[in-house]
């Protein structure tokens, strides 16, 4: 099997399973309990965000665990817009943004808010000209994602960081959840951040939400005391032992790692640069574990399944759209032809990716290719 899906979800390291399986068993008391049990899981709970925050280089207090990406970015943007709306109701974002963040700002217009979305290059960046142009004094959040999750492309979040230090009452919200251990990113300047467990080999429903001390934001989830109350419902403990896990493993030889991937992204990149019919939609200098390309004339769930066949996984575009059918709204913000936009593949790899399984793919994309293109032709 080679699993080239790794955007879509990675998976678990052995050691995070047994982190998760032995805080499952040992530390099973509600943290929010007052009897020993309940008092062993609050210690560890405590200790994994002192452990967080130290990964992160943050503060613990500064942690909130969620169940994901999606739940973040729901937290982040409605509670800002839900916080400060009596001091305006104008969001900026990005127009190739995760699904989780547009649906957000959609549904927020629907309620009375105005979103500015902003363009982006040919390589899918925006221009800090055009950001800092759509502010306004009535602008209280700009959302932005780090690596974008269809094709690598990377937003320069410090410039932007640096330009809203002169707008104090503007949040700054940046979903990394493609980012962690693959684009390097300092809390620096953001107020907000969303990290996803499952994109760096710990289990699926793991997450949390960094919150500059200071910021303010309303629950969306309420009931309870817990996560400083801005997300009520008792803690997934075992995921955030397995999370805090899965990033301190991640983290270790970052750069090692880092450089591994640009080095398998360039040979597929070389190799796709000498096929016909091959487009490569990935910016050069993008993120090194993503490579967009389309197979021009083929319909991409048909190019997924005919690797699948083979025990290759690859996708068309982000999980949580490759079952629609429409065109890559990502492909198409950044200027692409529908012909293009419409016919995209995502080969994504992760830090267990090797040279063999690359080779190994080259041999396959040049056999399921040409029988393709001999079906359609």
């Amino acid at each position: 099997m080679i699993y080239f899906d790794n955007s879509a979800t990675t998976k678990p390291n052995k050691d995070v399973m047994d982190a998760y399986v032995t805080a499952s068993m040992n530390y099973f008391g509600n943290p929010s309990s007052i009897h020993g049990l309940g008092g062993q899981a609050e210690r560890l709970l405590t200790q994994s965000r002192a452990a967080a925050g130290k990964l992160l280089g943050v503060r613990a207090n500064e942690i909130i665990f969620t169940s994901g990406g999606t739940e973040g970015n729901n937290i982040a943007i409605k509670g800002t817009a839900l916080q400060h709306c009596s001091r305006g109701k104008h969001i900026i974002t990005s127009s190739i943004e995760h699904s989780s963040v547009l649906a957000s700002c959609k549904q927020l217009e629907e309620h009375g808010f105005e979103v500015t979305y902003l363009p982006v290059d040919q390589n899918g960046v925006v221009s800090i000209a055009d950001l800092e142009s759509a502010l306004r004094p009535d602008t209280i959040l700009v959302s932005l994602i780090h690596v974008n999750n269809e094709v690598g492309s990377i937003q320069p979040v410090e410039e932007v960081g640096k330009l809203l230090k002169r707008y104090p009452k503007v949040q700054f919200h940046v979903d990394h959840v493609q980012g962690v251990g693959k684009a390097p990113l300092s809390f620096e300047y953001i107020d907000l951040c969303t990290i996803s467990g499952h994109k760096f080999h710990s289990v699926k429903g793991t997450g949390l939400l960094y919150v500059r001390e200071g910021i303010s934001i309303a629950p969306i989830l309420t009931g309870g005391q817990q996560e400083r109350y801005l997300r009520s419902g008792t803690e997934n403990l075992p995921g955030i032992v397995a999370m805090v896990k899965a990033l301190r493993m991640t983290l270790e030889n970052s750069y090692e790692k880092q450089e591994r991937l640009v080095s398998l992204q360039k040979s597929l990149r070389d190799f796709f640069i000498g096929m016909p019919r091959v487009h490569i939609n990935s910016p050069e200098n993008g993120a090194p574990h993503i490579l967009n390309v389309s197979c021009i004339g083929l319909k991409p769930e048909v190019v997924v399944h005919a690797f699948a066949e083979k025990e290759i996984y690859v996708s068309t575009k982000s999980a949580c759209s490759s079952k629609q059918k429409e065109v890559s709204y990502v492909l198409e913000e950044m200027g692409f032809s529908k012909e293009i936009a419409e016919s995209a593949i995502r080969i994504s790899l992760s830090e267990h990716s090797t040279e063999e399984e690359v080779e190994a793919f080259k041999i396959a994309v040049q056999e399921i290719l040409t029988n393709l293109y001999e079906v359609v032709r």
